[in-house]
C-alpha cells in the first residue's frame, strides 16, 4: 500500500429508482440493501483497504448526509469528508477532490468510484484496481474499468475499445449513452464494447491537467480555492465554487473529449445496483424465485421481490413478478417490468402527498 495511492468516493445521490426503500433523507448508499451487516458505503470502504489507507480516503456527499457518513465511517477526519452544498453531476464532484488532493499530495494516483455498486469477486477487482494504477501511477492516462456485458441492457453506457491483445488496457475509441434495445444488441455481437462502470483511476496531474484543457470553467473555479481547501474556509469557498458549476458528467466533460483516455476490460461480478430489477438479479432467491427479505408469507408467488419491515408480517398470495416493498410509512406493488415508472411514483407522491414521502 502505498502512501500515493488515494480514493475518492461520490456518495451524494438519492438513489430515486429504489423508492420507497432509498429516500431522500437515507438513501441507498446508507442501507444494508443486500442484508451483509454492512452498508453499501461501508462495503465499498472495505474492498479498497488492500489498496488504499484510511487517512487517503475521501468521500463526497451531500452536506444532509455528512451525518450518516460520520456515522458509517467513525475513522474519517472531518476534512476527509466533503460536503457538497447542492449536487451538480459527478465533474464538480471530482473536480472539487481531485484539486483538494493536489494540495495535499502533487503526485496522487487516485481512484474514484461510486458508493452504491456491488461488487461480487472483490479479490478480481482488486487486481483490475492494480492495474490500472500501476497504469496511471507516472502515465498521463485516463483510466476507466470497463465491465463485460452478459447481456443488451439499455440502462448502461458503453465503452467501444481497441483491441491490442498486447496490454492489459485498451485504447478508448467510443463512448456510447444508454443506447436503444437494436444498438446494445449491436454491441453485444461485436465483442469490442464494455459498460461504462463509472470507475475511474488516474494520477492527479493528469486530471487537473485535462480539466484546465476541456473544463477551463471549472478548473479555474476550483484551482481558486488552493489556499482554502484543508483550512476552516473550505466550507466557504465550495459554497461559492458551487453556484459556479454547470450541472455536467465527467464523462461528457472530459472523458468523451480526451485523446488519453483508456479502459481495463474487467469481470468481477459488478451491479451499479441502480433498479429494484438489479436487486432482485443479485439477490439469493427461494425454491419460487422469490427474494424475500423481511417477515413474510408468501402462498402461489413466483419471481418477486419483497422487502419489508422486520416488525411486520406481509401475506402475498398470487403474485408473480412483483415488487412489494415498504419502508417509512410508504408501501409499493408494482411489477417488475413496470419499474421504470418508480420515478413517476416519486414525482406524484411529492406533488400530491408532500416532501415526508420522498
Amino acid at each position: 500500500m502505498q502512501k500515493s495511492q488515494y480514493a475518492v468516493i461520490m456518495a451524494g445521490g438519492i438513489g430515486s429508482r429504489f423508492w420507497p426503500f432509498s429516500r431522500t433523507k437515507y438513501p441507498k448508499q446508507f442501507h444494508d440493501v443486500l442484508g451483509t451487516g454492512k452498508s453499501l458505503l461501508q462495503q465499498t470502504v472495505k474492498r479498497l483497504e488492500p489498496l488504499v489507507a484510511h487517512e487517503n480516503i475521501l468521500v463526497v456527499t451531500n452536506q444532509d448526509y455528512i451525518s450518516l457518513v460520520k456515522e458509517q465511517l467513525p475513522f474519517l477526519k472531518d476534512h476527509q469528508i466533503l460536503a457538497e452544498p447542492v449536487g451538480r453531476n459527478t465533474a464538480p464532484c471530482i473536480a472539487y477532490a481531485c484539486y483538494k488532493i493536489y494540495q495535499k499530495n502533487k503526485q496522487a494516483n487516485i481512484v474514484v468510484l461510486p458508493s452504491d455498486h456491488i461488487i461480487k469477486d472483490e479479490i478480481r477487482f482488486v487486481d483490475t484496481l492494480k492495474v490500472a494504477m500501476e497504469s496511471t501511477a507516472s502515465s498521463d492516462l485516463l483510466v476507466t474499468l470497463g465491465i463485460q456485458p452478459t447481456r443488451p441492457d439499455t440502462g448502461y453506457g458503453y465503452i467501444q475499445f481497441i483491441e491490442d491483445k498486447k496490454q492489459k488496457i485498451k485504447k478508448v475509441k467510443t463512448f456510447t449513452e444508454k443506447p436503444a434495445l437494436d444498438l446494445a444488441k449491436v454491441f453485444l455481437d461485436s465483442g469490442d464494447f464494455l459498460w461504462n462502470s463509472g470507475i475511474f483511476v488516474w494520477n492527479v496531474s493528469s486530471i487537473l491537467k485535462a480539466f484546465a484543457e476541456y473544463m477551463p470553467d471549472m478548473a479555474e473555479t476550483f484551482s481558486e480555492g488552493k489556499d482554502a481547501y484543508w483550512t476552516d474556509g473550505e466550507k466557504d469557498f465550495v459554497l461559492k465554487a458551487y453556484s459556479q458549476c454547470r450541472n455536467i458528467s465527467i464523462d461528457y466533460g472530459i472523458l468523451e473529449k480526451a485523446p488519453n483516455v483508456y479502459v481495463v476490460p474487467s469481470d468481477f461480478g459488478w451491479s451499479d445496483l441502480g433498479t429494484w430489477k438489479s436487486l432482485y438479479e443479485n439477490s439469493e432467491k427461494d425454491e419460487n424465485g422469490n427474494v424475500v427479505d423481511g417477515n413474510a408469507m408468501t402462498y402461489e408467488t413466483n419471481n418477486c421481490i419483497i422487502k419489508m419491515p422486520k416488525d411486520k408480517l406481509v401475506v402475498v398470495e398470487g403474485l408473480e413478478d412483483y415488487i412489494i416493498a415498504e419502508y417509512d410509512g410508504v408501501l409499493m406493488i408494482c411489477r417488475k417490468d413496470q419499474e421504470q415508472r418508480v420515478k413517476d411514483f416519486v414525482a406524484d407522491a411529492k406533488a400530491n402527498k408532500g416532501i415526508k414521502y420522498i
